[in-house]
């Protein structure tokens, strides 16, 4: 037998060695996985279980709590302070745990599950969510310049819109997934990526004709403030974002968003001038867009719709805004009269 297959057949027992050792692996993984299944099954049981005791002791103290005091009364009191805590504990363990999805990722991704079981995965996400936003923003900025200075073709104008329908659809995607996964963006921030996905759908569909040039360079000086204005709130919130989680302020799935909430009232109340310009921007595209849908060549149903979405959006990023300062301002009004 030569010294070359000789060699060869210990190099197989070796790789035979490992390959008996890469099953046994497999095994343990899936019996690990088996077992972990099960496990989440029980704890989500536990957890709604406990919910529903809680409830039900809760309306018990309630009822032989009335009319105490003294000593009685502040354990009462320690007792129903722990139970207002409770379900941010409960929904802060079940992001760890599947659940079925919402309406939208169901109708969207079907029953797949969304849930990332770890720490570094759900942040490892939000991160390349971020830098997905930055990444498209900077994108959609160029096209915008190119189709604002550089051609006048309808093709370019509805590649940049296509671009705008994907861009907005895949945020409300990533978005879902992030909610799914304990991310506590809510409210008119999430529902906005909706209205911004018809309104750039509509805008798609618009014919080239006399009303689309008459709004389309005041629709792209527009699409270029804005993408300024979020690359500006990236970096800024950014910042604010990691300096507040580094001191235990804020969650580690929160997001940027394209407007202001109560977390930036400390170092980004100088973005609110911007926000404003923007938001009355869109109020003005909703006026001009209503006063061409009454001229007598006005034929295109999209003048109108991309008026009242125009509108929409205004509306509720303004007053958005409006009440987050409203309530930072009597919140800090509250603190001074306190310290007094």
């Amino acid at each position: 037998m030569s010294s070359q297959l000789t060699e060869a057949l210990q190099e197989w027992e070796r790789l035979e060695k490992d390959f008996q050792q890469i099953q046994e692996s497999h095994r343990l993984y899936l019996q690990k996985l088996d077992e972990v299944s099960k496990m989440q099954t029980s704890f989500t049981a536990s957890i709604a279980r406990h919910r529903k005791y809680l409830k039900d002791f809760s309306q018990s103290l309630n009822k032989c709590s009335k009319g105490l005091t003294g000593e009685n009364a502040k354990k009462v009191g320690h007792i129903k302070g722990h139970i207002q805590e409770r379900p941010n504990i409960f929904s802060e363990m079940e992001s760890f745990l599947p659940k079925k999805n919402g309406i939208y990722l169901s109708l969207v991704l079907g029953s797949v599950n969304v849930n990332l079981l770890s720490k570094h995965s759900k942040a490892a996400y939000k991160d390349e969510y971020e830098k997905f936003k930055l990444g498209v923003t900077v994108i959609l900025l160029l096209l915008t310049f190119i189709c604002q200075f550089l051609v006048t073709y309808r093709f370019v104008d509805a590649l940049l819109n296509f671009l705008l329908v994907w861009y907005y659809c895949t945020l409300t995607i990533r978005e879902s997934i992030l909610i799914s996964n304990g991310s506590r963006i809510k409210g008119w921030w999430v529902f906005h990526h909706y209205i911004s996905t018809f309104l750039s759908g509509v805008m798609l569909t618009w014919p080239d004709g006399e009303l689309y040039q008459m709004f389309r360079s005041q629709f792209l000086t527009y699409c270029l403030y804005q993408g300024f204005v979020q690359c500006l709130q990236y970096y800024y919130q950014s910042g604010c974002l990691y300096r507040l989680k580094a001191l235990g302020e804020r969650h580690n799935l929160d997001l940027t968003v394209e407007g202001f909430q109560s977390w930036m009232w400390r170092g980004l109340t100088f973005l609110l001038p911007f926000l404003f310009f923007g938001h009355f921007w869109q109020l003005f595209n909703s006026v001009t867009l209503f006063r061409m849908a009454k001229l007598p060549q006005c034929k295109e149903w999209q003048v109108l719709i991309c008026g009242l979405s125009f509108l929409v959006l205004f509306t509720g990023n303004f007053f958005t805004t409006l009440a987050v300062v409203r309530h930072k301002r009597k919140t800090k009004n509250q603190g001074k009269t306190k310290s007094l």
